[in-house]
């Protein structure tokens, strides 16, 4: 293969640029953009993109059951981000054909078609207001066909919300809801009220269903309620709206904060001994095809090439001394500059162990994107390791507590590791807790996750922070 026809390599640094300007969200969005709307002038539809004032347009929708409080969160969300607040009361008071011929259909007490509703929305959303400002769907789309129908002509929310309370309780707020006539805000005798004295004053009994009506409506929500999930399966957060509104309101303003962002994920796992590292980077490396690596393996597997730089790490190894940061920032810069790497992203873990080392990696071109702190108390930290023991025969590991030996034979012959003995241990936590405040000074944004749980909970924990900002 001549010059000519070698295959360009894409050097790291770029990767880490575009994260840092979020380029790959910006054309994510322009392209999603061209394919949906299609412009006759693609040109000026793309900087009309760019002069928007933000990149990050809201587009959100509020789901729930009746009474469950959606047109106070989304009234308050509009007003919060700026963004425009649309529901099916503000779809048929728009003053268009459409919306009267929509308007005939509540007057006759009929159920508008899916297509109707949709093609208001649409017709809603492609005004001049929504496409700067950004929207915020209150209750719509109200069945899964709906949902269907609005993703295949490219309204996509980045974020849906679905409030959720038990059937009594919303029985319940229906009965007691109030409405302020000037500005049309919901509120409830016992549930919500105005701070102000003067709109408490002038708040009045709002319709009110009968149980009958306010039970069949639920019926029909709880019917579709599955079917929407699923569609917004990959943007939906469920919100337990049976507590203070403004908990409920704080959640669902958190949620619609965070941004999922395409990137390549390039993660750093900090945590004590015993705080599970290793097998998280592992279940992450199997779910997401990073790669997995752990800072000591790599040093013992260049070690072992016989290479020029293996033979300056050898002696190190060999005589149980720690390896020169120069040495081993050089291994961490081959490894995490190979293509595997640089496509797939990496989970880093067993380095930095002090404050110079994390100086050292926030400074090179392999800088992390995301910084998790595992933290385990020390009664844990004892427990996990100081009872582990290996089987010299087969190599299993087992633990006393947690995955005891299978027969007294094999019980009779495990061997516990010198560094597992409870005075290492101590010692090691006892460094671990002197250098991670310097190593957080560095990384301020990291993530703690507790490390007390079971495996699963504290993968689902560091999964569910892995993509969002």
């Amino acid at each position: 293969m001549d010059e000519t026809t070698k295959r360009l390599r894409v050097p790291p640094q770029m990767g880490y640029y575009a994260d840092k300007h979020n380029i790959f969200h910006l054309l994510q969005n322009m392209v999603s953009s061209l394919v949906i709307d299609q412009p006759e002038d693609p040109i000026s539809y793309m900087i009309n993109l760019l002069q928007r004032d933000s990149v990050d347009i809201p587009k959100i929708i509020v789901l729930g059951p009746p009474a469950v409080g959606k047109h106070t969160v989304a009234k308050k969300l509009s007003t919060e981000l700026g963004a425009i607040h649309v529901s099916i009361e503000s779809l048929l008071k728009d003053p268009s054909a459409l919306s009267a011929q929509a308007h005939q259909y509540t007057l006759k007490e009929q159920e508008l078609s899916a297509e109707l509703v949709v093609k208001l929305i649409q017709q809603r959303l492609d005004t001049v207001d929504c496409f700067n400002k950004g929207w915020v769907l209150e209750g719509i789309p109200q069945t899964r066909l709906q949902a269907l129908s609005l993703q295949q002509i490219g309204i996509l929310p980045e974020h849906v919300v679905m409030l959720e309370a038990p059937d009594d309780v919303l029985l319940e707020r229906s009965q007691g809801k109030l409405v302020d006539p000037i500005s049309g805000d919901v509120y409830h005798r016992t549930y919500i009220l105005p701070a102000e004295d003067n709109v408490t004053q002038r708040l009045e009994k709002g319709q009110s269903r009968s149980e009958k009506q306010q039970s069949a409506e639920l019926h029909h929500y709880r019917c579709e309620v599955t079917g929407l999930s699923s569609a917004y399966e990959h943007v939906l957060k469920i919100i337990n709206s049976d507590q203070p509104h403004t908990d409920v309101y704080q959640q669902v303003l958190a949620f619609v904060r965070t941004r999922h962002r395409p990137r390549t994920p390039r993660v750093l796992l900090l945590g004590p001994p015993g705080s599970g590292k290793s097998h998280q980077a592992r279940l992450l490396s199997e779910t997401y095809k990073m790669v997995d690596v752990c800072c000591g393996h790599l040093l013992r597997s260049v070690a072992a090439e016989g290479s020029p730089l293996s033979e300056k790490i050898k002696p190190y190894l060999d005589h149980e001394t720690p390896v020169p940061d120069s040495l081993v920032l050089q291994v961490l810069e081959e490894r995490l500059s190979q293509l595997d790497c640089s496509c797939r992203g990496w989970i880093l873990h067993g380095f930095p162990s002090d404050l110079q080392q994390a100086k050292s990696l926030r400074e090179s071109q392999h800088q992390p994107n995301r910084v998790f702190l595992l933290e385990l108390t020390d009664d844990v930290c004892l427990e996990r390791l100081t009872l582990r023991a290996t089987d010299p025969v087969s190599g299993e590991r087992f633990h006393a507590l947690t995955r005891p030996a299978p027969t007294a034979e094999v019980q009779d012959r495990l061997k516990t590791r010198k560094e597992d003995s409870t005075n290492t241990v101590t010692h090691k936590r006892r460094q671990y807790k002197r250098n991670i405040a310097d190593i957080q000074t560095i990384f301020p944004g990291a993530v703690c996750i507790d490390a007390n749980q079971d495996p699963h909970s504290v993968f689902e924990a560091l999964e569910s922070r892995l993509m969002t900002d």
